[in-house]
This record gives structure tokens, sequence and C-alpha cells, in this order.
């Protein structure tokens, strides 16, 4: 059964019959403020674009920014000189006349993305959640909470950590001295973008083991018998996701990538614990359906 067929069936069993066009309808509503709230807050990120690219988005291309000057402090402490970042070779630069205004534009829509991210999401929650069993709705109870809180967690260790290890690694990378290192600024955007929004949605794993599990497509036992092949694919993403060819950076990445796969283990195993226990209280009742 498709969502809106069951959350149409759900509010005929509440006494709240609604036809399909007035599902539609309500739907729309939620996407219409979902969106607007984006586009509040990419107006506020505009408004306000100087700062914003200043003291974030070009923060990360400074050899003063928080993760370098955390990663020179590590390499006094424990002798590993290479760790400590005092210099990025490069120079960012715009080759289109409309360019940085595009860019503007782009970066404000991203920025808004991220801070209506809760609200965003929430709404279409709102849409979903009649459509739940009553079961259904206690597990997923605090949904948006931990949904908003894994993404940000993942948003936020993409701009700390992984950006500025791959932004490291590309800018100091040279085939011959000769070639100069002179980068597009959509070229840069896009992929402190790519990185730090493609964390905040890895983040999301213990979620989409725990609809996963849900549906029956995902076991605790299935992930725990394939739990090294996992933390194989996690080594390789992590060298994907943080190009720089040292070890430690690559473990840096790795260490909440298989901490994120050990909750999402107990989640599976929280999602079957529930399940076994609804089907224990319907086989008392003598309503388990049998084959």
């Amino acid at each position: 059964m498709n969502p809106l067929d069951q959350h149409l069936e759900n509010e005929i069993e509440d006494g709240k019959e609604m036809t399909f066009l007035e599902h539609l309808e309500e739907l729309r509503w939620h996407i219409v403020r979902a969106v607007g709230s984006i586009g509040v807050f990419a107006i506020l990120a505009f408004i306000f674009i100087r700062e914003i690219y200043d003291k974030v988005i070009l923060a990360p291309s400074k050899p003063t920014f928080w993760t370098y000057q955390k990663m020179c402090e590590l390499s006094k402490t424990t002798g590993f000189v290479d760790l400590c970042i005092e210099k990025l070779n490069f120079t960012l630069q715009s080759r289109q006349m409309a360019e940085q205004f595009t860019m503007a534009l782009t970066s404000s829509l991203m920025v808004g993305l991220v801070f209506a991210f809760p609200y965003a999401f929430w709404e279409l929650w709102r849409f979903i959640m009649p459509g739940l069993r009553k079961s259904e709705r206690r597990a997923a109870r605090g949904a948006v909470f931990f949904v908003t809180t894994l993404f940000f967690m993942g948003v936020l260790f993409g701009y700390y950590i992984v950006s500025p290890l791959a932004i490291n690694f590309l800018a100091n990378y040279q085939l011959d001295p000769r070639i100069v290192n002179e980068f597009d600024i959509s070229s840069y955007i896009s992929t402190l973008a790519t990185l730090t929004l493609g964390c905040g949605l890895m983040f999301q794993m213990p979620i989409v083991v725990f609809v996963l599990s849900k549906i029956g497509i995902v076991t605790p036992h299935f992930m725990k018998t394939y739990r090294r092949h996992a933390f194989v694919v996690i080594l390789i993403l992590s060298a994907i996701i943080t190009p720089s060819p040292d070890i430690y950076s690559q473990i840096l990445v790795a260490m909440p990538l298989s901490l994120l796969y050990e909750v999402s283990i107990w989640v599976s195993g929280y999602v079957e614990r529930l399940r076994l226990k609804e089907e224990k209280a319907l086989m008392e009742r003598g309503e388990y359906p049998m084959d």
C-alpha cells in the first residue's frame, strides 16, 4: 500500500475521511511551507552573504581555520610535523562575468537548505505521520529530533573534518612545480557543498536502517554477520571522501561512520524487539494471522 492510500485508510479509521484530491492538496501545502522556509533562510543568507563568505564559506581556504590550527597543535604534541598545515597553495578566481553573483545565489540557497532543514522535514513528517499505525507512531517518536540532530552532526563533521582535509590535499597536490593551482570559485563551492551536505546525508544511516528494518529488509543478525564487510566498505568510502593519502585522515573519517554502523545495529535490534513484542501480544489475543 502506498503512503497516500495508507494515510487515507488511517484517517478513515480515525473518523476523518478525506478524498484523494484533498490529501494531494494537503501534501501540496506541506511542500509549499517547506520550500517557503528554505526561501526565507536563503533570502536572509543573501542579505549577509559577504559575511557568510568571509567567516564560513571561505574559512577552510585559510591556514587560520580552526581545524588547521588544531592539527598544528596536535603535530606539536605528537611530533608528526606533516600534520601541521601552514600554507594552502592555491588562489580562487572568477572567470565569468556573472559567476560571483551566481555563486552568491547558489550559496544562499545551500545555506537556506541547511538551516531550514528541521522545519522542512517537520512539515513533511506532519503529512507522513497520520499514515502510520499507532505502534509505528510510538516507535518513530522523536523522528524529527533524531533526523535533525544526525543531519547537523554530519554537516559539522563534513565542514570541520572532511572538507579541510580534502581542500588541503587538492590544493597542495602538484604534478609539476610549474603548474599553478588557480581554482574557479564555482569549483571550490561545489567541493565544499558536496562534502558537507554529503556527510549530512551519510549520518542518516541509523534512520535508513530503522526504515529498512521496519519493512523487513534489514535485521540485526544480517548487520552483525556482515560487519567486517561493512567496515571494509567504510574504509573505501573514507578513502574516497578524503583524497589525502595519509592513513590518519582516513581513520579520522572512518571512526564516526563505524560508530554509526554500530548504532544502526542497535536500532535494527530495537525494531526487531518491538515487532516480536507486537506479535506476542497478537498471539495472546488470538489475532495473529495464521498461514
